[in-house]
This record gives structure tokens, sequence and C-alpha cells, in this order.
């Protein structure tokens, strides 16, 4: 409803600079899914705002909702900075390939609070240092996966997608969502026990315990992961490493 003051829980997914002095913010809420937003005079060296409205930004926020696709930014509190993620290249890296596919997957103003859970949870991980995997490929791939399974687009991985056998699984077809059987393996690529065992695992336990498995075998998991997304949610992401 225009001319209304909105309250939400948010993470900053992506911060343009606009104009002279403001800030375009791509935002993920709790309450209310992704939606933009502008700060005015954000870039500004006395602003109120302060530096919170980077990405990665954990924030509470109030904003007014006018009649333009944007809302205004009014007042911001810091829920959490992620600050030693900062100061870690491959953690930085991790970061933004997950706010990215945020981007990408999840651009409804619907709310998807598991969608938003996990990436609080991954950004929480690579703050902690005492969690030397959090920046390894493995747990972004397990991102990527609970991700789609969050956003409704998860591989079928119990039987064959196309004739539903459960054995004999020896390959990957993006274009059918799914594990496909030596009988059904035509335009499906060579998908290993491990890559199966890996997503299967990775979808069960949480992040920090994201399985480990070889770099041929990881490199099936992220074009399965790629290819289902692009086939079935129209989403080209980033590489993940």
């Amino acid at each position: 409803m225009p001319g209304t003051t909105v309250k939400t829980e948010a993470i900053v997914l992506r911060s343009i600079r606009y104009g002279e002095a403001d800030r375009i913010l791509h935002l993920y809420s709790k309450t209310r899914g992704r939606f933009g937003a502008i700060a005015k005079g954000a870039r500004k060296p006395k602003s109120r705002f302060g530096g919170r409205l980077e990405p990665f930004f954990r924030l509470d926020l109030i904003l007014h909702e006018g009649r333009g696709d944007l809302l205004t930014v009014t007042n911001v509190a810091t829920i959490d900075g992620y600050p030693r993620l900062r100061s870690s290249g491959p953690a930085l890296t991790a970061g933004a390939r997950a706010c990215d596919a945020m981007l990408r997957l999840l651009d409804s103003a619907e709310p998807n609070l598991p969608a938003y859970n996990l990436l609080c949870r991954y950004l929480a991980l690579l703050d902690d240092p005492s969690e030397p995997r959090a920046a390894s490929l493995e747990v972004a791939l397990s991102f990527r996966l609970k991700l789609a399974l969050a956003a409704g687009f998860v591989p079928e991985l119990a039987s064959c997608t196309n004739c539903g056998e459960v054995e004999h699984l020896v390959g990957f077809s993006g274009a059918a969502g799914g594990i496909v059987c030596a009988s059904c393996e035509a335009g499906s690529f060579d998908f290993s026990e491990q890559a199966h065992s890996f997503m299967v695992e990775a979808l069960a336990n949480p992040l920090a315990e994201a399985p480990e498995a070889e770099p041929r075998a990881l490199r099936q998991v992220e074009r399965a992961v790629g290819e289902t997304l692009e086939h079935h949610a129209h989403v080209q992401l980033r590489a993940a490493a």
C-alpha cells in the first residue's frame, strides 16, 4: 500500500552506487522476500547509515513504501555484520557467490524463510574462524543444493528420473531433473557413485558437516546442480569456485 512504513529483517545481497551520494540495494528479507530499496545520502561522509549497507550485512530495516518500485531506507540497525568474513579472500568470494545465487534464483517478493535462514547460517559459518572448511568447494556446493531444495528445484536422486530404476544409476540429466540409469542415459553425462553420495549426504547434513569428495566428483555435482537450475528454473549460476 503506498505511503506506508515497512519494518523487516533483511540481508544485503548487492549494493550499487547511485547518483552523487545514494545507494541502490538488493535485499532479501525474512518476511518480504526479495526487493529493492534506495538509501538516500548513504555515501555522504556523515551519513547516519555508516557502512552498514554493504553486502552480507544482516539488518533490521525501517523503510518507506511509496508509489515507485524502490522502497526508501529511513532507519537501519545491524543484527550482524560478519566482520571476520570480510578479512578473508576465500570467505569473501564464497559469500559473494552465495548472495549472487540468491539474487538469481529467488526473485520473488514471496518470502522463503528456509532460504533466508540458510543464507544466514552460511554467512555465520564463513565468519567463524573455528570453521576452516567453511569457504571450501564442498560447503559451497552443499549450500547450492540446499538452496535448490528451498526453492523447489532439488534434483531427483533416489531413482532414475525417467523409469524409476533404483540400481545402475550411472548418469545425470539436467533436462530430466535428476539421476538416470544405464538404460536411460542417452543425453546425460557420466555421474559417479561418489558424486551421487555427496549430493545425498549434503542434503541430509548441516552445512558445517558437508561431505568430502574428489575434485572430479565435485565438478560433476556442480554441473548437475547448474544444469538442473538452468533447465527448470531458467537460471544460470556463476561458477562455485
